[in-house]
């Protein structure tokens, strides 16, 4: 079943939601999809976003902002009651787009998400969200996004989670971010993620976390944006999000050509362990 939602919805009081009904959840997951028809980009909002993750101006959309269209629709799933799992303490694990083709920034675009693949995890059990955005009756960009839920249990004879990304041998890194102590408000302002984990250190010790994190999507753009130029128009980035990154931070990127894409990583310029790693190839 194929809900059409009118706007976007509100990710804050969703948020909300979520976190007052953690409870009395389960079962297996809801087959239904959400969708938006017809949607145009604002030029400033998109400007904004590719402020924030580096990416340069262009007439083609960044090649992981239609993220930002599809999470709203699905944050509207997971707060639904209907969802098996609870939003709250959602862990961000693996995330996979595929660009078709290049996006125009004025392309009116029709959007559709749904969630699959209930899986076991030895720590809990995983769940995808899925999105598809379309131009003119043909699909242009689609999304998946992996998330682990710690201590959740999968139905009975579900598959096993499959996270891993790999990359190969890469060189330490040259480049260098500082990544300040508001990366995640800066980036929830544009992307309308106000997932408390992201915001401060308060809201993140709430979670489990000693210090606010960044958002895992903003992690991927950064190193994208970085790339810029460079990356092929059709592509398929995978990655997998390895360890958290507390704000503040300082971190290194890791690149290397392969087979007319990359191999990179995202890693703590103190102790080299990974916070990103994944791979870049053409479609």
């Amino acid at each position: 079943m194929v809900t059409v939602l009118d706007a976007a919805p509100s990710m804050a009081p969703l948020f909300v939601r979520a976190a007052l009904t953690p409870r009395g959840r389960g079962g297996d997951l809801p087959g239904t999809r959400l969708a938006r028809r017809g949607v145009t980009v604002d030029a400033a909002e998109v400007a904004g976003y590719a402020r924030v993750c580096r990416f340069p101006l262009a007439d083609a959309l960044p090649v992981t902002f239609p993220h930002v269209l599809t999470f709203p629709l699905q944050v509207a799933l997971m707060s639904d009651r209907a969802f098996p799992l609870a939003l709250p303490g959602l862990v961000h694990v693996r995330n996979r787009v595929d660009v078709l083709r290049p996006v125009g920034l004025g392309e009116a675009l029709d959007l559709e998400v749904w969630a699959e693949r209930f899986a076991v995890h030895p720590r809990g059990a995983t769940v995808d969200l899925c999105a598809s955005v379309s131009a003119g009756g043909a699909e242009v960009w689609r999304g998946r996004s992996t998330y682990l839920a710690r201590g959740a249990r999968a139905p009975e004879g579900a598959p096993a989670s499959v996270l891993d990304v790999t990359a190969g041998d890469l060189p330490p890194g040259t480049i260098r971010w500082r990544v300040p102590g508001d990366a995640g408000r800066r980036y929830a302002r544009v992307s309308g993620d106000v997932n408390p984990i992201h915001l401060s250190g308060s809201t993140a010790r709430a979670f489990g976390f000693p210090r606010a994190i960044a958002h895992g999507m903003w992690v991927k753009a950064r190193a994208l944006a970085a790339l810029s130029g460079r990356l092929p128009d059709a592509l398929i980035v995978d990655v997998g999000f390895r360890r958290p990154l507390l704000l503040p931070s300082t971190v290194r990127l890791a690149t290397a050509g392969v087979d007319g894409g990359w191999d990179l990583a995202v890693r703590s310029a103190t102790s080299g362990a990974d916070h990103l790693v994944g791979t870049v190839r053409p479609l």
